[in-house]
Parts: structure tokens; C-alpha cells; sequence
């Protein structure tokens, strides 16, 4: 039987992101200028700086310049016919609306619904976990473009920056988590106040469930959420939802259930490895005292023994979801799992790209409209391919598990790249698991 997952090797996934670019720039009238760099080049360069983590635009210049085995690669890996310099690249993608990565995101998701790959990221036997959360990427007193949101500080005075509102797979069992494309939170055209969280999300849910009509979808989200506007838009678009309610912002919530009968709010309590987890919960209860939304309401703690030898002190740490899931016995341990996966957006996503050399918060280019913010989505689309191949790419997880970290890996990747002749990511991804006894020059392709 073929191996479906030969299909996700890093080649067919840019070769799959290219084309929706083709498409992308069709649909949106991009016009290439009269010269010999086309839109196409400067969208696929700015993908293969984000790829290779490259630590700003100046040291990719640099490498660029300097040898012609990088221009080599760059075309033969990512299939760009001229590389603009880091001034034009900055030019020419400053004018370029970032939607123009939308397509490459959808397909690539798709791919992976073909490939039966999402069937290990089920949730509740058919559902989809999808986190969304906000998260900043660029802040400044100086630099500023028409799309920056803006706060004044009598101490510090305005402060520039941007933020964006992120969705991702998710799965409490999975490492990797595989993102959708994001929406910016950005001062609105003609508004005098900035964008906010709540409304990015709401572009943000419109533009999910047109691309993906039919798929069947949990949201999980912070305490932002847990209101009566939101649900009845999750409502509208036929999604279900687990979302944190925080006690002390959803006081009638909790007061009902501490004043209900244990036969109206009956509990579960398991123990594994000295680990107590209680749960409490009830089902249509009135979301507040005015609203016309019930929902069902899961408590949950856990107390564990702290880190100190010899000690009987325990931590007690706890939380509280709405759903429109029916709450039983059976059901409340995996919606607890399903809440507490929230996290995975702001851990395996936003502190991988801040922290594991994506460099998320370089300022790669501000320019005057759109340029900081197609960056962000570049670089976004750069780790959902990371995060394909990383359980989908034999070759890659071999050279990964040879150079057991991810860091390292980027470092030598680039390294390679600045210096020896590839054909493809599959010779290079080899090369790195089991080096060649002789190395051959980089004069010899």
C-alpha cells in the first residue's frame, strides 16, 4: 500500500503553498511590476527567510550577496527565480494584503484532512479542538504604520503595536498543533478607538467557517469569551465551545452551583499518582442573571503534593468552563483535558515562535501598511509547515533525532545552505542524519 504521508514531505508542502499563492495573487489583482522580480518571488523569499530562521533581513541580504551557492538553493529549494534584495523585498510586500496567505493555510489543512491525518485529532470521537487566543508581535515609540493600534501613557507617552488573533489545532494527547490563518487585531479604517480582541475574533470565526463549512469544531477559549455575544455567534456558525469563565467574572455561575443540592450538582473524584482531580458540574444553568443563553457549567481542581521532600503541604489549583456539551460522569474528565488544551495556542504555538528561533518579535520590516503584519503571517505559515513535517517527514525527524533539537537543527540547516550545493530538502534533511564519510566541495553540484 502507498504511504499516504510521502505527500507531506517538506518539497510537496511548498510546492502546495506556491500554487495557492499563484491563485491568491490572481484573485486579489496583484500585479507584478515591470521588472524581472515577480510578486511570486518576493512572497516565496519572504516564506524562505521565516523557514530557514533567518535572525533578520540584513544577515539574509547578506548571505545572498555574498555567495552564489545560497541563490542556488534559495531557487532550487523554494523555487524563486530572482531574490529580491532586503529593501525591495520590504518595498515590494509593504503593498501586498496579508489575506494573500489565507489559501496556502486552507490547503494545507486540507491535505492533511485527505491524508486521514487529522483522524488522531478527534475530540469526543468526531470533534475538532480549535484554541484561539490573541497574542502581541511588534511594539515601539517610534515606529508606527497606518495600521497600528495605539495606547497613550502619560508616563511613556504613545505606544505603537501590533497583535493578532491566532486559532489552532489542537489536541490534548498531541504535541504539534496545526494553525489556521490569523486574523490581525488593527486599528479599523475610520475608527477613532483601536480594534479589540473581541471583535478580531468574530472576523476571525466569519472567515473559519467560510473556508471550513462543514468541519465539526470544539472552540476553546480564555474568559474573553464566556459572554452572552459570543456564544450566540458560536451559536450562529454552528460551533461548539468549552470556554474558561472565570469565577470572580461569572459570580452568579459559581454561587449556583455552591448553593445547588449535590443531587443537582453531583461530583467526580479520581486519584492517579497522588494526584486528586474533583469535578463538579451542572447542566442549563442561565449563563447570568439576564441572559436568554443556559449553559452546562464544569468545575474542576487539582491538588497535587508540592516539590519539596518532605512535605505534606498540597497546591490546590482550579477551573471553571461553560459548554453546550450535556455534562455526565462519563464525559467531564475528557472536557476537562479539552479545556485545559487552550493552553497549547499560547505554549506550543505563540512561546514556540518567541522562543525556538522564529525570532516572532524582530522587527523584520515595519513599512507603511501592510508589511509587518504579512510578515507575522508568513512567518505562521513557515511553523505550520514545521510543524507538518515534524511528524509527517521521515527524513526531517531523522535529522531532528540526530541533532536533538529543533534549534540545533535550524542552525545547521542554515549552515548547509549557505554552503553546500542541495537538490532538494529530502537530500539535504539525509545528509544531516548520516553525513557522508567525505564531504564534497561546494564548487561540485
Amino acid at each position: 500500500m502507498l504511504d499516504t504521508r510521502l505527500n507531506f514531505r517538506h518539497e510537496n508542502l511548498l510546492t502546495l503553498v506556491k500554487q495557492s499563492f499563484v491563485s491568491s495573487c490572481s484573485r486579489l489583482k496583484l500585479r507584478d511590476k515591470a521588472n524581472n522580480i515577480s510578486n511570486l518571488d518576493c512572497l516565496m523569499s519572504g516564506l524562505a527567510i521565516f523557514s530557514l530562521k533567518f535572525p533578520s533581513l540584513l544577515q539574509w541580504d547578506i548571505a545572498c550577496k555574498a555567495d552564489p551557492v545560497i541563490n542556488h538553493n534559495i531557487s532550487s529549494l523554494y523555487g524563486v527565480k530572482n531574490i529580491p534584495c532586503d529593501t525591495y523585498l520590504r518595498e515590494r510586500l509593504d503593498v501586498v494584503h496579508y489575506d494573500v496567505t489565507r489559501l496556502a493555510f486552507t490547503k494545507i489543512f486540507s491535505h492533511l484532512q485527505r491524508g486521514n491525518i487529522l483522524n488522531e485529532f478527534r475530540f469526543l470521537d468526531k470533534y475538532y479542538l480549535v484554541s484561539i487566543d490573541g497574542t502581541g508581535y511588534f511594539s515601539s515609540h517610534e515606529i508606527f504604520c497606518e495600521n497600528c493600534c495605539v495606547k497613550e501613557s502619560k508616563t511613556t507617552g504613545k505606544t505603537y503595536y501590533h497583535q493578532m488573533l491566532s486559532g489552532a489545532l489542537v489536541h490534548p494527547g498531541q504535541k504539534v498543533v496545526f494553525p489556521f490563518a490569523p486574523e490581525p487585531i488593527m486599528k479599523a479604517d475610520g475608527a477613532e478607538k483601536n480594534d479589540c480582541e473581541r471583535n478580531a475574533a468574530k472576523r476571525w470565526l466569519e472567515k473559519f467557517r467560510r473556508e471550513h463549512p462543514h468541519l465539526p469544531v470544539v472552540i476553546v477559549a480564555d474568559g474573553l469569551s464566556s459572554n452572552t455575544p459570543f456564544i450566540k455567534l458560536l451559536q450562529e456558525y454552528n460551533m461548539n465551545y468549552i470556554l474558561v469563565a472565570r469565577e470572580s467574572d461569572h459570580k452568579y455561575l459559581s454561587d449556583w452551583i455552591k448553593q445547588a443540592e449535590p443531587c443537582d450538582a453531583p461530583s467526580l473524584v479520581t486519584e492517579k499518582q497522588g494526584i486528586i482531580h474533583k469535578y463538579q458540574w451542572m447542566n442549563d444553568v442561565p449563563l447570568n442573571a439576564s441572559s436568554d443563553i443556559n449553559v452546562s457549567v464544569l468545575r474542576f481542581s487539582e491538588q497535587k503534593r508540592k516539590h519539596k521532600k518532605k512535605s505534606n503541604e498540597k497546591s490546590i489549583t482550579s477551573w471553571m468552563w461553560v459548554t453546550n456539551f450535556s455534562l455526565n460522569k462519563q464525559n467531564v474528565p475528557l472536557i476537562a483535558k479539552g479545556g485545559r488544551a487552550r493552553w497549547k495556542i499560547e505554549n506550543e504555538t505563540f512561546n514556540t515562535l518567541k522562543n525556538n528561533g522564529y525570532n516572532f518579535e524582530h522587527n523584520y520590516g515595519h513599512g507603511n501598511k501592510y508589511l509587518n503584519t504579512l510578515f507575522a503571517h508568513l512567518m505562521l505559515l513557515a511553523f505550520f509547515i514545521d510543524q507538518v513535517i515534524q511528524i509527517l517527514d521521515k527524513k526531517f525527524i531523522a535529522a531532528w533525532q540526530k541533532l536533538k533539537s529543533k534549534i540545533a537543527l535550524w542552525e545547521t540547516v542554515r549552515g548547509y545552505v549557505r554552503h553546500y550545493y542541495i537538490t532538494s530538502f529530502e537530500a539535504l534533511y539525509t545528509d544531516i542524519a548520516a553525513p557522508p564519510e567525505q564531504r564534497i566541495t561546494r564548487h561540485t553540484l
